[in-house]
């Protein structure tokens, strides 16, 4: 992109794009976000449980669950110069396992999307073939950490999105900030011009849908363990898989979880 007048071109922002639907649903927006409820309820003493990750109304997902899923994708991914004769062949992907937190969102996410869908009637969108978000992910499509990502992405991309929402001047400069951490805007590109390429219909539409699951989800009662805080999920990525737009899960502040370590 040229600025008018013949000026010097204007240096090319790294797009957005959603975390897998874009890459296996040709021009199809599934962005998803989160919003739990941030101290709106009063914490009972019994949560404080050290051995759940995070509460989800009734629901618990226990750090047995997410060991169980992260040491299940951890079996099926090399490991790299950690283990004689895992070391990737030259030229192949570095595949990495998820971290535990990366577990925890995710199985969190899943939850609550699955219940916002019995709550609001609308149905899951058909799973994308396994093998794509495998390759979209960079894990073994065996893997129980890539099945239930699959889930969560069919079931995102039913949620009803309303009308494109444009960006406030704050929340676009925050994706700008963004994309300069993640080192995908060039540095003499300027936060206006930056935020120019930024602003499109990708970006609305998952504004869109983070406001629409606020206001859905106000309601629901998500604790999270503090070892895990803050926890986040991208509702949209840049180009490199950086985070580009994310919503909290849970509350920041302490709470009676108590952390296991």
């Amino acid at each position: 992109m040229s600025a008018s007048g013949g000026s010097d071109p204007v240096p090319t922002v790294a797009g957005l794009r959603e975390r897998v639907s874009s890459m296996q649903r040709a021009r199809r927006l599934a962005s998803i976000a989160v919003i739990a409820v941030l101290g709106a309820t009063a914490l009972s003493a019994c949560r404080s449980d050290s051995s759940v990750a995070v509460y989800l109304g009734d629901k618990k997902i226990t750090e047995d669950e997410v060991t169980e899923v992260l040491d299940d994708v951890r079996d099926r991914v090399p490991q790299g110069g950690d283990e004689p004769g895992a070391t990737p062949a030259p030229g192949a992907p570095e595949v990495k396992a998820p971290t535990r937190t990366e577990v925890v969102s995710t199985l969190t996410m899943r939850e609550v999307c699955l219940k916002l869908a019995a709550d609001k009637g609308f149905t899951p969108s058909e799973q994308a073939p396994i093998e794509q978000v495998a390759q979209a992910t960079g894990l073994p499509a065996d893997s129980r950490y890539v099945r239930l990502f699959s889930e969560l992405d069919a079931c995102r991309a039913g949620i009803p999105v309303t009308q494109p929402v444009a960006p406030t001047q704050e929340e676009l400069m925050d994706v700008v900030a963004r994309g300069r951490v993640a080192g995908v805007i060039p540095p003499d590109a300027k936060d206006g011009e930056a935020g120019q390429q930024l602003d499109g219909d990708v970006l609305r539409r998952a504004l869109a849908m983070r406001n629409a699951l606020h206001e859905a989800l106000e309601g629901y009662d998500v604790t999270v363990n503090p070892r895990y805080r803050p926890l986040e999920y991208p509702v949209l990525t840049f180009s490199d898989s950086s985070p580009a737009l994310v919503v909290p899960i849970g509350q920041h502040g302490p709470d009676t979880v108590i952390d296991a370590r």
